[in-house]
């Protein structure tokens, strides 16, 4: 049998620590990298080495995956003397999971490229539940030939592996589907808090919503965390906002007018303001019940 490829985890957020845990109960050699080293030491009881920087971590590995929050602290981690490019060795399979701009994955593509190394963009759906129970879903962007070297570290991490099409495939869509994600989330909490102050029953209400045609799997967690006011972040309303206005920079790039964004960053604008920008992104709902 072959032996597994050695692969470094570069952010260990909500996401990217169960997904480190999944790789170490596969097998995997695993080298982990937090700009915070706190968050690394109980991978460190459980066998994977902490690396010092991104590129000490890249320099032991075939693979090397990044899960941080946005482009900022992408560039952080991948550039510059002590970022991850500056430590792999040509051929080394650079895998971007974060939420990120495409014109980020463009520029990182290119360095990547002049290094030798190919690059794939996978950004993932689900959250952190689906990232401890190894459920992601993941969106490829970039060479088919990149993603079967990297496919076994991702297998044991993902419920599916979706190749998408070329670099920037993958970050594309993810920004799609958070864009819709996010709109349901305003509409939900706008719905919810029209059934609240209206007096109608809320559990039949929410019954009649959630087991018909508005019934997605999103609306119906949400729904769940909204009425128990409930906001441990899975995915945190600061991220939320992000990745939305990320999606209104690539439909302009594309000639496209995502209207239905801009009443909606309002709503998750206001609850950031309120303090809740760290909290689960259903916490929107709670600003309109104030109001």
């Amino acid at each position: 049998m072959m032996s597994k490829p050695r692969v470094a985890l570069i952010g260990l957020g909500l996401m990217g620590t169960g997904m480190a845990r999944r790789l170490l109960g596969a097998g995997f050699p695993l080298t982990v990298y937090n700009r915070n080293p706190e968050r690394a030491a109980p991978l460190a009881d459980e066998g994977a080495h902490v690396a010092a920087s991104p590129r000490e971590a890249a320099a032991r590995a075939d693979v090397v995956l990044s899960m941080v929050s946005d482009d900022v602290a992408a560039r952080a981690v991948w550039l510059g003397e002590q970022g991850a490019l500056a430590g792999a060795a040509r051929g080394t399979v650079l895998v971007d999971c974060s939420t990120v701009s495409v014109a980020w994955i463009e520029e990182l593509s290119r360095a990547a490229a002049a290094a030798g190394c190919p690059l794939l963009d996978a950004p993932v759906t689900g959250s952190k539940p689906q990232a401890a129970a190894g459920e992601l879903l993941f969106l490829v962007g970039g060479s088919a030939d990149a993603l079967e070297i990297a496919r076994p570290a991702l297998a044991v991490m993902s419920r599916a592996i979706v190749h998408v099409g070329a670099t920037g495939a993958g970050a594309l869509l993810k920004l799609v589907n958070n864009f819709l994600c996010g709109v349901q989330a305003a509409s939900l909490a706008e719905a919810i808090t029209l059934i609240e102050k209206a007096g109608l029953d809320r559990t039949k209400a929410l019954e009649v919503l959630t087991t018909g045609a508005p019934g997605s799997p999103l609306v119906k967690t949400l729904a769940a965390r909204m009425t128990a006011r409930d906001y441990t972040p899975n995915f945190s309303l600061r991220l939320a906002a992000k990745d939305m206005n990320y999606a209104v920079g690539e439909g302009k790039r594309h000639g496209v007018t995502l209207s239905t964004v801009g009443p909606v960053l309002g709503r998750y604008e206001q609850a950031i303001a309120g303090g809740h920008g760290e909290e689960d992104f259903s916490v929107v709902v709670e600003p309109l019940r104030k109001g």
